[in-house]
């Protein structure tokens, strides 16, 4: 239906003022603007100046009657009816009556059935009457017609005539059977409406111009709509294929999508996939997580989304370490390193392929971390708290590592001053390691095939553990903080024989090997290619066993040499002239160098010894944990120990007369003289005596 209003704005969007009328000289008169506050203001003031200023208060009663419900009666209504008598009584005429009962209803229609049937059958003889009259006009000839009925004549005249040639008619029919009935006089005159005045017919037409213009803009929307939907169709199903053919380019996996709910699945049914669905996880993951990893192209949805997720949580992988290092003055201080590997958030026009990746990133990372809960429970050295997205686990002493699943409009802000070179390394180290526990368990399920073996029989590769992702990580943790103690005892000695005048040089390399050798400890020896024989293999298996490697030296005064490998996590070992010691503790280590150290300046303050006694015919011999000098009448002794860091000696000497005062001595760093400048002066003062 058309809206038969006159258009309110022009082409240009201006208002179109209202016309009131048109005066005979053409002036037009429209309707004057009134402001409707004005407005509304001149109503309120009419209400008060005609009703009284108690308008509102006077009619109280009357408009809390309107609001309130007909069929709940007021106390006022209960009251007076409880006055009234029972029966017998008028009712009030202005009360509202109440709704027809089927028996009131029944007694109308008996009464107004019969009336309405007599009405029908008047108004159906007037319609034959009118009718018979319009054909008997236009039988008329033109003469009769004009002298029957002139110009002008009435209803009445017309119907007298009627009746008159009707019985004219009838009386000749008595008298004369056979004659033929004359013809009706009766005619019909046509009566114009006259033409309204200027402003009728402006107002009209602009009804008339209104009506078609909004059936014209509908018109015209319904058509545009129509075309805007067709264009996004054709725009969305090129847009649809050429995704498609560029996640197949770039290798992404394609699978059948499954058939729609209620699609026909019995015989003879069509079960033709109608679509397909984009597979991101990886190829040996476990099925909960294949069946998350699935993505679909957008049909009806925006258009800057390039793909739809519906298993996707939006979650990363947050990983930390905490360390805890001793400040000077004797508080604990805690540094936190968190890594960098959350990506940022995806913009409206990201790629195909960077979608793809971040969420095959996110099903990674949450793979990694159902396997590291796993794990957690069974570490044999370190602690772990776990919960539903946290693991934290005391690693090693004073190191904290923590996982966490966090949303990613959650993330902390990166810290400008921390290392995150740690935690990226532990990051991508737990992908490397993840790969490997997947070509496991794909070696595992293709050694299979193809071999004929007893039922229920092991396989060979039942007896191979899969490898584990939680422990590695846990073994570096340990191993780094093994090195910096190891590392820092050995400076601490370095320093020591530096302040007593002893020059010595340290090599210390905590991951030994080349970069590719590194690489081949993550690499399974069945999968590399060209892998030699069983003793080769044997052999590199044997190395993968043994972890990461390293090797410390110490060489004192150039003369002397201190060699010490470890491996992962904790294990060292003395390789010394006289044999090989394994090392399991600091203070082990502590009294190593120690006696090392005392051997190496016991046996060099021996050749000094040597060099001055020579003339005097002086013999000189290290004997356990003291240097011994003898001539003619004297023996000289020097004893070397190492204790927190520093390094000190004493020497005595005993003569004819046996031990003196005065033939004590002790050194010292205080001094500002090496101990082998000491110990010389010592001698040669000796001598003298």
């Amino acid at each position: 239906m058309l809206k038969l209003e006159p258009p309110y704005k022009d082409d240009a969007g201006q208002r179109l003022p209202v016309l009131f009328d048109i005066y005979p000289d053409g002036t037009r008169i429209y309707e004057p603007q009134v402001d409707p506050q004005k407005s509304l203001a001149e109503r309120l003031r009419r209400v008060f100046a005609e009703r009284g200023v108690d308008f509102f208060e006077r009619n109280a009663n009357d408009l809390s009657s309107l609001t309130a419900d007909p069929k709940e009666p007021s106390a006022e209504d209960d009251q007076s009816d409880g006055d009234e008598e029972p029966a017998g009584e008028e009712k009030d005429e202005s009360a509202t009556p109440g709704p027809m009962t089927p028996e009131d209803l029944y007694k109308m229609r008996v009464e107004v059935l019969p009336q309405l049937f007599t009405a029908l059958g008047e108004m159906t003889h007037a319609k034959e009457l009118l009718s018979m009259l319009l054909a008997s006009a236009q039988a008329e000839n033109a003469n009769a017609g004009a002298g029957v009925g002139g110009g002008g004549a009435t209803l009445a005249a017309t119907l007298a005539a009627m009746n008159a040639s009707s019985a004219t008619s009838t009386a000749q029919q008595v008298q004369n059977p056979g004659a033929a009935a004359p013809t009706s006089t009766l005619s019909a005159t046509a009566v114009t409406k006259p033409a309204p005045i200027l402003s009728v017919q402006a107002f009209n037409a602009q009804l008339t111009l209104g009506g078609k213009d909004e059936a014209l803009r509908k018109a015209a929307g319904v058509f545009k709509n129509a075309a805007e939907s067709i264009e996004r169709a054709r725009v969305r199903g090129e847009r649809y294929w050429v995704d498609a053919l560029k996640i197949r380019r770039a290798n992404w996996g394609l699978i059948p999508a499954p058939l729609p709910f209620g699609a026909p699945t019995g015989k003879g049914a069509d079960k033709t996939s109608k679509d397909f669905l984009i597979s991101y996880g990886l190829e040996e993951s476990p099925a909960i997580f294949r069946r998350r990893a699935v993505g679909r192209m957008p049909t009806y949805e925006k258009p800057h989304e390039p793909l739809v997720f519906p298993h996707r949580t939006q979650t990363r992988l947050l990983i930390s370490v905490s360390s805890v290092s001793p400040s000077e003055d004797g508080v604990d201080t805690v540094k936190t390193v968190l890594s960098q590997n959350i990506i940022s958030p995806l913009e409206e026009n990201a790629s195909l392929e960077a979608a793809l990746r971040a969420a095959q990133q996110e099903i990674v990372e949450q793979e990694i971390f159902a396997s590291l809960v796993r794990e957690a429970g069974s570490l044999p050295t370190a602690s772990a708290r776990v919960s539903e997205r946290l693991i934290v686990l005391d690693a090693a002493q004073g190191i904290e590592l923590k996982f966490e699943l966090i949303d990613a409009d959650a993330l902390p802000p990166p810290s400008p001053a921390s290392n995150n070179a740690k935690c990226d390394f532990i990051y991508y180290a737990l992908q490397a390691l993840l790969l490997r526990q997947h070509a496991h368990a794909k070696r595992r399920r293709l050694g299979t095939i193809g071999v004929m073996r007893a039922p229920n029989a092991p396989s060979a590769f039942d007896a191979t553990p899969p490898p584990l992702l939680l422990r590695p990580v846990i073994d570096l943790l340990q191993y780094e903080g093994f090195l910096k103690r190891l590392r820092a005892e050995m400076e601490l000695l370095g320093e020591a024989l530096r302040k007593v005048g002893i020059e010595n040089a340290l090599r210390f390399e905590g991951v030994g090997g080349t970069g590719v050798e590194l690489v081949e400890l993550l690499d399974p020896v069945e999968e590399r290619e060209g892998s030699g024989g069983a003793a080769m293999r044997e052999r590199e298996r044997e190395r993968q066993a043994q972890g990461l490697g390293g090797e410390a030296v110490i060489r004192i005064d150039a003369r002397h040499t201190v060699r010490l490998t470890f491996r992962a996590p904790s294990s060292l070992t003395a390789h010394l002239s006289q044999a090989t010691l394994l090392i399991s503790s600091i203070p082990q280590l502590r009294m190593l160098l120690g006696d090392e150290v005392e051997r190496c300046l016991l046996a060099r303050i021996c050749e000094v010894g040597r060099e001055l006694c020579e003339g005097v015919g002086g013999i000189w011999f290290v004997d356990i944990n003291r240097c011994v000098g003898r001539w003619d009448g004297c023996v000289l002794n020097f004893r070397i120990y190492v204790k927190h860091g520093v390094v000190n000696c004493a020497a005595f000497r005993l003569g004819k007369t046996g031990l003196q005062q005065g033939d004590a001595l002790t050194y010292s760093t205080d001094l500002n003289v090496s101990l082998l400048s000491w110990a010389e002066n010592t001698i040669r003062t000796a001598l003298a005596q």
